[in-house]
């Protein structure tokens, strides 16, 4: 059941990414665009979590973290926005995406074992070939686009998603040793529960990219950029929707699988989307050497080994 609600959640995150291009094509910007869809993910989060569970409980610290990681959030979407506008889509999405492997390396350099993490042998090689996969594909499309821009965005929005996925699971660590004095913040279990920690998250980033678009552009969005960013609003909404249900409902083994299976299912169907819908020369090579890379790297292999 996990497993399967994880690909429905990649399923909804790719059309989200088709609708963050296809904005684009219809003569908007990348800011334009996420300004709306963010904003849209945000009231989709707020129905998700505390309307759906019934607990309004307003916790500032928890609140104030999740508005730092909006922040965070919307410098990565930025630089995304801007390797989209200036390179291949489906390449792209497959480098963001492949940034999972990099969360357990940052952890374990800031909180180490004492907090489950354990940077082991299979990370480091799932770390190599994921790196080398991107460099082959990478090498493949600034030969062909000659777009040197691209893959500047490109590395810049690795850097930030895996910056981004990392406090994601430092919000995590707060669940399970709460009052620790060693996590550079101290919360309660009950603080680190709120629901409103995602909401603020989007909030922030939507706030953030409106910033942006109305002190750079100084204009109303186009009606293509408001329809592709509902649209792409409702479906990362979705697609958050199933992910925290897949949570929620995975076993122990299926926990060890279901965020890899995410990310390689996201790999996948914006290559596919790429490569039928914008003529992409995909290196299906490459990106099997990246998805490899994933399986080896971010699969829980104690757990599902036993």
């Amino acid at each position: 059941m996990g497993i399967q609600l994880m690909f429905f959640a990649a399923l909804f995150v790719a059309a989200q990414n088709l609708f963050f291009r296809r904005s684009i094509d219809g003569g908007g910007t990348s800011k334009a665009y996420l300004m709306v869809q963010l904003f849209l993910t945000f009231l989709v989060a707020v129905l998700l979590n505390p309307v759906r569970t019934g607990h309004y409980e307003w916790n500032m610290p928890l609140a104030l973290f999740g508005f730092a990681g909006g922040i965070i959030l919307a410098f990565f979407m930025a630089m995304m926005g801007k390797a989209l506008e200036s390179g291949p889509p489906g390449l792209t999405f497959a480098v963001i995406n492949a940034s999972s492997v990099m969360p357990i390396l940052l952890m374990v350099s800031f909180f180490g074992a004492g907090f489950g993490f354990i940077y082991t042998k299979y990370n480091g090689i799932g770390s190599i070939l994921v790196v080398a996969g991107l460099l082959w594909a990478a090498r493949t499309a600034i030969t062909e686009k000659k777009s040197f821009s691209w893959a500047i965005y490109a590395l810049i929005a690795f850097a930030m998603h895996s910056l981004f996925l990392a406090f994601m699971q430092w919000r995590a660590i707060f669940l399970n040793f709460p009052g620790s004095k060693a996590l550079f913040l101290s919360l309660t279990d009950v603080q680190a529960a709120s629901e409103w920690f995602m909401p603020m998250i989007f909030l922030a980033a939507s706030l953030v990219q409106g910033y942006i678009f109305f002190t750079t552009e100084k204009r109303q969005p186009l009606p293509s950029e408001w329809f592709y960013g509902v649209l792409g609003g409702v479906a990362n909404g979705i697609g958050t929707f199933f992910m925290i249900w897949a949570t929620e409902a995975a076993n122990s083994i299926e926990q060890a699988m279901i965020f890899p299976i995410f990310s390689i299912s996201v790999i996948l169907l914006c290559n596919l989307w790429g490569q039928r819908l914008y003529k992409e020369k995909v290196n299906w090579a490459a990106s099997a050497v990246c998805i490899v890379g994933l399986v080896i790297g971010t699969f829980n292999w104690k757990a599902l080994l036993g």
